[in-house]
């Protein structure tokens, strides 16, 4: 069926994991009859989470879209990952939708808002979209809908509004708005009239409706001080200025595995979410929220933006400054596709067989249209990752080359000093997930350890040193002998080079070869193997053979020099020291700092106050310490706190460090 814009619905379901957004979504497909019987999360058979990782840990890895028919009406639901190791297919997804619903439940949120809702709340204000709350597993037992309404309205104030509440016998919701009660039976719902018992709390909270209603504009408001009164088609006007403005946030009582208020909620979503801005006679204009690239094929889900989408016709990718002519065009439920022939402004469709990548642009004309970029977390949790069978690092970079197709949140760099391929990701389950997918959908096993941390040396003291090569062997020989003063310099880290020769001791077109030496040398310290830094090397004496002198003989002795003085002048290892900013509630300070002390061996540099209760502090970290600081912080935190740490300057480590290192070093070459 085609659907104009104004028919048209986006929505995003946000949340904390495991608070019910998959079994939602399930209700929703079920309530509407887009699914013939209801999959539970537990069984491994619902519509979206459908990826064989999902299945075996039983959570949302990958936003997955689910359109459903009500009404009349198109609602494109897009069910978002929860745990944080995945934001970034949330804040893609937030590019797709017009308001996001974020998910509660009632058995959890008696004493506080759990932080991924705090994060979806964050995420929606800073997109400027609007807001509404489903109340989950209001059924269930120790469900509690009226203590987590309570903590909603106390964490974000007035702008909470109860919408539907839970019926006191447990067998459905009611609908404050249109004062009637809706009895669930399975997939059916049954409408009647408010129950003498829940009476005395609709109509309170009824009043409380007026009055958020009221508040959307001037008129509604004096009408509601002449009579305290509004009728339906008031507060259904007020709610829906309200809910666009974000003064008004829609709260909804649900249960997905009874379907216990998902039709209540539905009709709310069409009365009070807006409708995509129609474009429709605009240049097209779309947006690559998402990719899929598996064993089946590759699919680009395009948010319209503008004009329509036609198979067939040829879209200009911005990205690429490249034309492509379009195939096949689908929809899909879950990982059911079904083809389609066109997609209006503000509908979802699925492109298969395009070299787009998530976050592209795409318009038909030539135009360098340009829209806000998605900015994303910085991955900090870093792993080197290498095959199990040697040989197979090629497999590896390009099977996480192909993952990142999908998920744009990790990075791969292929560390040229340490050797090593580093993996990093928003946390250990993100990278679990791909290390599974590269043995699942790719062949290769993968391990991982520790990133190497990229060390330094440098000397202390100023030696002079004499290298001395002499090589005869019939013919020819090599002849090349130098005496170098080596001592630290603050000027640079690259090593500078000086000459102080007199009478032509070493004749000047040896300078160049005894630098070359010198600087292929210091490629590796004398401690550990890692680059020596801060060096200056000045050339004040030396002979030569005016027949066997040359320039690899002077490179070899420039060398010896170098493996002579350099032990001697007192080296030692620096570490890399990176600037850390850590923002966590107010109540976590004292164990954040701690930990900063004691474990993490840092240097508090202060705090400073941030939005919402929260505090920013900064300090000055050794980055061999971050390693897990992802995962701890999250602990220490319960998932509320995150940081920054960027690369500022080396420091001399510590001896016991400098000892480490050089153990390390030791046994990795045996």
């Amino acid at each position: 069926m085609s659907y104009e814009t104004k028919n048209i619905r986006n929505i995003a379901l946000l949340g904390h994991g495991n608070t019910g957004k998959t079994s939602l979504t399930e209700s929703m497909l079920y309530v509407t009859g887009a699914i013939d019987r209801l999959g539970k999360v537990s069984d491994g058979n619902t519509v979206c989470d459908y990826d064989a990782e999902e299945i075996a840990r039983q959570i949302t890895i990958s936003t997955a879209i689910a359109p459903v028919e009500f009404n009349g009406h198109k609602i494109n639901v897009l069910d978002c990952p929860g745990y944080f190791d995945f934001v970034g297919e949330v804040l893609y997804a937030l590019r797709a939708v017009e308001a996001g619903v974020i998910t509660v439940s009632a058995k959890d949120t008696a004493e506080s808002v759990a932080v991924g809702a705090q994060r979806s709340w964050n995420y929606l204000k800073a997109a400027n979209l609007p807001v509404m709350f489903s109340i989950t597993k209001c059924r269930e037992e120790h469900g509690d809908y009226t203590k987590a309404l309570n903590t909603l309205k106390d964490k974000y104030g007035s702008s909470i509004c109860p919408v539907t509440i839970p019926k006191s016998d447990g067998t459905g919701v009611i609908d404050l708005v249109h004062n009637v009660a809706y009895t669930t039976k399975g997939n059916k719902v049954e409408k009647g009239a408010v129950p003498a018992a829940d009476a005395d709390t609709v109509e309170e909270l009824r009043a409380e409706l007026m009055e958020a209603a009221a508040g959307a504009t001037e008129e509604l408001m004096e009408k509601f001080f002449e009579t305290m009164e509004l009728d339906e088609a008031d507060i259904v006007e007020g709610l829906k200025i309200g809910v666009k403005e974000r003064s008004v946030v829609p709260v909804y009582a649900t249960d997905g595995m009874t379907n216990m208020g998902t039709a209540a909620m539905l009709q709310g979503i069409l009365d009070y979410v807006p409708a995509p801005e129609d474009k429709s006679g605009d240049t097209t204009l779309g947006f690559v929220f998402k990719t899929i690239s598996d064993k089946f094929g590759k699919y680009s889900f395009v948010k319209v933006l503008a004009g329509k989408v036609n198979g067939g016709m040829s879209l200009h990718n911005v990205r690429a400054s490249s034309t492509d002519k379009l195939g096949r065009l689908y929809t899909f439920t879950g990982k059911k596709t079904a083809e389609v022939t066109e997609a209006v402004c503000g509908d979802i469709v699925a492109v298969g067989k395009m070299d787009w990548k998530t976050g592209d642009v795409v318009v038909d004309s030539k135009e360098d249209v340009t829209l806000p970029a998605v900015v994303l977390p910085e991955p900090n949790y870093s792993q080197a990752i290498a095959p199990k069978t040697k040989g197979q690092d090629d497999k590896v970079a390009a099977g996480l080359a192909k993952l990142g197709e999908e998920d744009v949140s990790f990075t791969l760099v292929n560390n040229a000093e340490t050797h090593q391929m580093v993996l990093s990701c928003q946390g250990d389950i993100q990278m679990a997930v791909l290390c599974t997918k590269l043995k699942s959908n790719f062949g290769v096993d993968t391990e991982l350890k520790s990133a190497r941390v990229a060390y330094r040396e440098k000397i202390k003291g100023k030696v002079e040193a004499h290298g001395r090569h002499k090589k005869q062997s019939g013919g020819s020989g090599q002849f090349g002998d130098v005496w170098i003063r080596f001592e630290p310099q603050e000027e640079s880290d690259d090593m500078i080079f000086a000459e102080e020769v007199f009478g032509g001791a070493v004749p000047k077109n040896f300078f160049p070869s005894v630098e070359k030496g010198l600087r292929n040398a210091v490629q590796k310290g004398v401690l550990a193997g890692y680059p020596l830094v801060g060096l200056k090397a000045t050339l004040y004496d030396g002979s030569y053979h005016p027949v066997d002198s040359n320039d690899m003989a002077f490179q070899t002795a420039a060398r010896l020099a170098y493996q002579d003085g350099i032990p001697k002048a007192r080296p030692t290892i620096l570490e890399p020291i990176g600037k850390l900013f850590v923002t966590i509630p107010d109540e976590y300070q004292g164990a954040i700092i701690g930990d900063i002390n004691s474990k993490r061996r840092g240097t508090m540099m202060g705090s400073m106050p941030a939005e919402d209760g929260m505090t920013t502090i900064e300090a000055d970290v050794p980055m061999a310490e971050m390693s897990t600081y992802t995962i701890d912080l999250r602990s220490m935190t319960q998932g509320a706190g995150s940081f920054t740490c960027k690369f500022d300057r080396y420091e001399e480590a510590p001896g016991n460090v400098q000892q480490k290192v050089i153990e390390e070093s030791k046994a990795e070459e045996e």
